[in-house]
């Protein structure tokens, strides 16, 4: 054997191997590995442009006559689409079972990462037919800019007039809410021939995914706010510290698609609380762009979402204070999303990071078919890389495609980044002790005079739920409950306190990962969730549905309703921002899930860091097991009591609602939003409520950080 050939990785002397001997051996020999067989060519049609197919359920449902402000310009610039291919079943299956492989320490293949090399050459589309497809986009005009390793995704850049030519859909001009858009009016279409490989565009227009941070709200009870030192007290973060384990040697990667405002805002935020000692620390931004090919990740400097950039690079830090953090930032195109842009280019590059934090996303029966694909696709490489990905599950309760409404009418329906399989959706808290009247029992009289800390031990959890629907909250007001007219929600206390908000920790069931709604935005139609993955078993309450259920964790997220949210430096002046000077409570606040995500991420540097620095891929295999195991009341809190249940409007899954007899509605001027979302609308079955054991408010609860790390090893 030469030398050269000795160097290759396994993977590549396999495929080498297997050109030498027949397919049915070489594929037996692949499958037995773990492996899949050689990539089969779908395309083998002529392409004809006159017999064509069309991708349904990739419009937005704001592309309406309404909104209609006329077509853009021919000329107008559509750089940086995405095409979305998939592989053949075979290889699908094969990576399937190839990543449970690597999550099993019984295998041959436990923790046997792949290059992004690797993976396409094994897993991804087989050369020939993404030749093809590129060469058809050349062949209607599109500059082909990148073709990723993968082979899942093919970077792409025309004009409105070359997308109508070859995608036969008109790209017009939007006015949503007073805000200017851009989007495709119907459907695109592509030739019969393409289509059994082509999964669709990712996205044809330039509505984003939202950030999952919320402010503090008009009302609050006392106050308690949340500083490092807290959530240290609080999670066990203190011995993890104290035996060395502070994220020494690991790297975060935060995606965003805005630079923070201020570098110097993160080393005030660590100064002041107590941080800065832990010298190792760093903070950094990057571009990444595809390893090869036309950048499509430009600076997207400063802009509206510079606080979430901020709030993710603090707080990580907070649970790893000696890990590098990494903000990789990419601007939005007029087609796609910087976040997707930074988590392909990432997961695709030589050498991904071990952790990856998003806390962006829209829910899966806005997202689009293809938009689902892609978020699918890039955590399905992430993982089989050895990437752990945690996501924030949202912040709308159940009621994920109701973001930033006041009331929820679509039903139920969750996030399409935090729903894969193969990322840990995490969910969010509150802290149960201002209605149980135990503040003092929890906390210190005074702060911290070097960290601001005044947590004295864990705190009981609730869901974080800041709607009148919740019934702790209606109760703890006087409000026998609170959906219904006579119930909290019924109240004129509730308008004027905030409460009318679709705000909670979310969770449910997937509902519409593939297929296209019959309405827009509610499961329905041929919509269907990701199928339940292996791991998600063994623990009571775990529903047998079927399908992916989020969220799997959770940790405090709360933004004040029950006087409980978290501080950070946030300098920019244009966004509510303020100089970060004199006492800290006076700094920036709020909550949401996008706090408890990059804390988590923080948590698994500390895990990565006990295990030897090397890569854990998905953490969730290990969370579960250990659940399910003897020590799962020392790592994980129960969390019972309370609900994520927000207030609704409608007869889709919502109950209470002025609904009277047999489903008849009074007019809906007088109770809108007085319902609670429920599982049934003729009968209150609460979306949701916690429990013992795993629920859809807080998954398996949240996490005792010092037993977690020292356990890992037992949940392997």
């Amino acid at each position: 054997m030469s030398k050269k050939f000795a160097a290759k990785s396994p993977l590549v002397r396999l495929l080498f191997f297997c050109a030498l001997i027949t397919g049915w051996t070489c594929a037996l020999m692949a499958q037995e590995g773990g492996h899949a067989p050689p990539g089969r060519a779908l395309l083998t049609q002529t392409i004809d442009s006159s017999r064509l197919h069309t991708l349904a359920g990739n419009t937005r449902p704001e592309a309406n006559a309404q909104n209609d402000r006329g077509k853009v310009a021919g000329t107008f610039a559509m750089n940086h689409m995405l095409m979305q291919l998939q592989r053949s079943p075979e290889r699908e299956q094969a990576l399937e079972n190839f990543i449970g492989q690597q999550h099993d320490s019984s295998s041959p293949n436990f923790h046997r990462w792949l290059t992004a090399l690797e993976f396409g050459e094994m897993y991804g589309p087989a050369p020939g037919d993404i030749q093809t497809v590129s060469a058809w986009l050349r062949s209607n005009g599109f500059t082909v800019d990148a073709v990723y390793p993968s082979g899942m995704s093919i970077d792409f850049s025309g004009t409105a007039d070359q997308v109508f030519a070859a995608f036969h859909t008109e790209i017009h001009r939007l006015s949503v809410n007073g805000k200017a858009h851009i989007a495709n009016m119907s459907d695109p279409q592509i030739p019969e021939a393409l289509t059994p490989v082509v999964t669709g565009i990712v996205s044809l227009h330039d509505f984003w995914p939202r950030s999952m941070r919320k402010p503090s709200p008009k009302y609050r009870v006392e106050y308690q706010l949340v500083v490092p030192a807290d959530l240290a007290t609080i999670y066990d973060l203190n011995p993890a510290f104290a035996a060395g384990y502070t994220g020494q040697g690991q790297t975060i990667a935060l995606v965003e698609d805005s630079d923070v405002y201020n570098t110097a805002d993160w080393d005030t935020f660590r100064k002041a609380f107590g941080l800065s000692g832990y010298t190792s620390g760093s903070f950094s931004t990057i571009n990444p762009a595809p390893p090869k090919g036309m950048s499509n990740c430009s600076d997207p400097g400063a802009n509206g979402d510079d606080v979430e950039a901020t709030l993710d690079a603090e707080w990580s830090s907070a649970a790893a204070p000696n890990a590098a953090i990494v903000l990789a930032a990419c601007a939005n195109t007029a087609t796609t999303s910087g976040v997707l842009f930074a988590k392909q280019n990432l997961v695709n590059s030589k050498v991904p990071p071990q952790i990856i934090s998003d806390s962006y996303g829209l829910c899966e029966a806005e997202s689009g078919v293809a938009a689902n694909a892609a978020n699918n696709s890039v955590a399905q490489q992430a993982v089989a890389e050895g990437v752990s990905f945690f996501v924030a599950a949202g912040d709308e309760g159940a009621a994920s495609c109701d973001a930033g409404f006041d009331t929820a009418t679509h039903g139920i329906g969750v996030d399409s980044s935090a729903s894969t399989p193969y990322n840990v959706a995490v969910g969010g808290t509150d802290f149960g002790d201002t209605y149980q009247g135990t503040n003092n029992t929890y906390w210190g009289k005074s702060n911290s005079t070097t960290n601001y800390g005044s947590a004295l031990s864990y705190i009981p959890e609730i869901p974080w739920n800041d709607s009148c629907a919740d019934s702790i909250l209606a109760v703890f007001l006087g409000y026998p409950t609170g959906y219904g007219p006579n119930g909290y929600c019924g109240s004129t206390r509730a308008q004027q306190y905030g409460n009318l908000a679709v705000a909670a920790g979310s969770g449910g069931p997937s509902g519409c990962a593939t297929g296209v709604p019959a309405q827009n935005l509610v499961v329905g139609g041929s919509c269907k969730g990701y199928a339940k993955p292996a791991w998600q078993a063994g623990v009571s309450g775990i529903p047998n549905d079927g399908v992916r259920d989020i969220p799997d964790i959770s940790l405090f997220a709360a933004n004040g309703v029950w006087g409980h949210y978290y501080v950070f430096c946030f300098s920019d002046p244009y966004n509510f921002g303020s100089e970060c000077v004199g006492s800290p409570f006076n700094w920036a606040g709020g909550g949401g899930t996008s706090f408890a995500a990059p804390i988590m991420a923080g948590i698994q540097a500390l895990v990565n860091q006990k295990m030897g620095g090397s890569a854990q891929g998905n953490p969730n295999p290990v969370y579960y097991k250990l659940a399910a195991g003897s020590v799962a009341s020392s790592v994980f809190h129960s969390i019972t009591s309370g609900s994520i249940v927000v207030n609704c409007s409608g007869e889709t899954d919502c109950f209470g609602s002025g609904f009277v007899g047999r489903g008849r509605a009074t007019p809906p001027s007088e109770f809108a939003g007085n319902g609670g979302l429920s599982t049934a609308s003729q009968t209150y079955s609460p979306a949701f409520a916690a429990a013992s054991g795993w629920n859809f408010a807080t998954g398996l609860g949240s996490v005792d950080a010092y037993n977690l790390i020292m356990n890992w090893s037992k949940g392997q």
